[in-house]
């Protein structure tokens, strides 16, 4: 039976616009017949990898670059080389798996662990004088077919994942290679607000500081789109796929796990912050640890919260959250599903699972259950 290890986070933030849409103001949906506010899961993940770096969560060996600057990393790891000698090999070296380069940038966006990057430099210096195809004179096909089958082979045998975490988390596609495919480990859900939203707007102008007595007027006048909400944020990591996708080192993927942990919690996207410095961390965060299916809870908000005097938003959202929870978990659960929460609401049934102290004592104890999973 495999174990999937959930993320259930109440989190109410101040006046913010954390994440755009395409007109500039803060990206909503409508669920439940009600228009709601929503962080998009791309932001959510973005913040997440930000995290893994900023709190050295996970060895910068074992994170993942997303770009389209390949040549200029691998020309780092060759920098003791001739460079217009180095850039047609790696052109080769390339174009020998279908990763064409258009302005010394691939044409979409890689998402690499920095193993393979280091493992593609290693490749091309051990087969440097069998990398002397003149790309630019070849169309795609020819070059591809001029470069030797065995470094072909060697090529794609380094796009594995290279034990990157959030490669494994998110996973990936490479569009002209399919064996460097990765299915992601972890799903995040859209955050949601717990009730019902209102765009509302600031009004702003800038003076000039040196401006003249005589000067009426300001000389600019706009104004910014923003909203206050309590949101339910979901995510769901697959624990053997994780191991699978990290390529079967278990101690690599218990601290990843314990690492995400962390991160999902600490994650709050940047959106605006110099406006709105909305630094509002979660007031809930339950973990579940699913054996049978997993359950995304955001129907507990199907019908919004309302505020009532004297009740705060979050704890009525708390309430709510396990209140759904208690009549979805006898019908759809496993006896061995478990709970470990943090809470500072007080909202959260005491008998339902273990409390935490602390965030680092949550990660900790994740890691612990999944490993014994694993010792099973």
């Amino acid at each position: 039976m495999s174990l999937f290890v959930e993320y259930h986070l109440i989190q109410n933030f101040a006046p913010s616009n954390l994440n755009r849409d395409d007109t500039g103001a803060p990206k909503d949906a409508v669920f439940g017949g009600h228009r709601r506010a929503r962080v998009s899961s791309q932001c959510q993940k973005h913040s997440i990898r930000r995290e893994f770096a900023k709190h050295e969560l996970i060895p910068q060996g074992n994170r993942g670059i997303r770009t389209r600057k390949l040549r200029g990393l691998l020309l780092k790891h060759l920098s003791g080389r001739d460079r217009d000698e180095a850039e047609s090999r790696i052109e080769a070296a390339l174009g020998a798996v279908g990763l064409a380069l258009k302005d010394g940038m691939t044409q979409y966006l890689l998402f690499l662990g920095e193993q393979e990057v280091a493992g593609f430099a290693g490749l091309i210096e051990q087969h440097w004088d069998d990398l002397t195809v003149d790309v630019g004179k070849k169309s795609k096909k020819d070059a591809r077919a001029a470069v030797p089958a065995e470094i072909v082979k060697k090529a794609k045998a380094i796009l594995d994942g290279g034990r990157a975490v959030d490669v494994a988390l998110f996973g990936r596609m490479i569009a002209h290679l399919p064996e460097g495919k990765k299915d992601a480990a972890c799903q995040v859900a859209h955050a949601i607000s717990t009730h019902r939203v209102e765009r509302e707007f600031d009004y702003y102008t800038a003076v000039d500081d040196v401006s003249e007595d005589d000067e009426t007027g300001v000389p600019m006048i706009g104004h910014v789109e923003f909203n206050s909400a309590t949101f339910y944020r979901y995510a769901v990591l697959d624990a053997d796929k994780m191991i699978a996708n990290l390529q079967g080192e278990r101690e690599l993927a218990i601290s990843a796990i314990g690492a995400f942990t962390e991160a999902i919690v600490r994650a709050i996207p940047t959106g605006k912050q110099n406006s709105f410095a909305a630094h509002n961390p979660p007031e809930f965060i339950g973990v579940s640890l699913r054996r049978a299916m997993p359950m995304n809870l955001a129907n507990a908000f199907e019908k919004p919260v309302i505020a009532r005097a004297g009740e705060s938003l979050t704890g009525q959202s708390v309430s709510a959250l396990a209140d759904y929870e208690a009549g979805l978990a006898p019908i759809y659960g496993s006896p061995q599903d478990q709970w470990l929460y943090l809470d500072l609401t007080g909202r959260w049934p005491k008998n339902n699972g273990e409390a935490q102290a602390s965030l680092s004592d949550l990660a900790k104890r994740v890691s612990e259950l999944v490993a014994e999973y694993w010792g099973d």
